[in-house]
C-alpha cells in the first residue's frame, strides 16, 4: 500500500480512484494531478514505481491543501461565518440547511429525527 498525505491508498485500485481516498482530492483533481506528474491514469497502485509515488507525494505536499489542513480551513471558514452573524452562519448555528433547500418537508439529515408532536394528556 502506498502512503500519501497520511492516507493508505489501496493496492488493487487504479491510481486515479485511489487518490480520491485523500480528503480534498476528487476525480477531476486526481486526473489533473496525474497528468502533471506524468503518471498513467489507468495504472494500478501496486504497479507504481517508488519514483512515481514520490513524485505524486511531492506534488501533493507542495501544490495541494489536503487532509488536516483543509479540514481546519473549512472549520475556520464556518466559524468566521458564525462570528460575523451572516445568514449562512446563523443557518450553521441552528443546524438547518445552508444552501437554500426547503425545510417544510425533507431536510431530515440536517435537522435530525422528527420529534413527536403528540403529547399524552394527564
Amino acid at each position: 500500500m502506498a502512503r500519501i498525505a497520511g492516507v493508505e491508498i489501496p493496492n488493487n485500485k487504479r491510481v486515479e480512484i485511489g487518490l480520491t481516498y485523500i480528503f480534498g482530492i476528487g476525480r477531476s483533481k486526481s486526473k489533473v494531478l496525474l497528468e502533471k506528474v506524468q503518471v498513467d491514469i489507468n495504472k494500478k497502485v501496486k504497479e507504481l514505481s517508488s519514483d512515481e509515488v514520490t513524485r505524486i507525494r511531492k506534488y501533493i505536499e507542495t501544490e495541494e491543501i489536503v487532509e488536516g489542513d483543509l479540514k481546519k480551513q473549512v472549520s475556520q471558514d464556518i466559524k468566521r461565518l458564525m462570528d460575523i452573524n451572516c445568514y449562512r452562519g446563523r443557518r450553521h448555528q441552528r443546524g438547518l440547511p445552508v444552501r437554500g433547500q426547503r425545510t417544510k418537508t425533507n431536510a431530515r439529515t440536517r435537522k435530525g429525527p422528527r420529534g413527536s408532536m403528540i403529547k399524552k394528556k394527564k
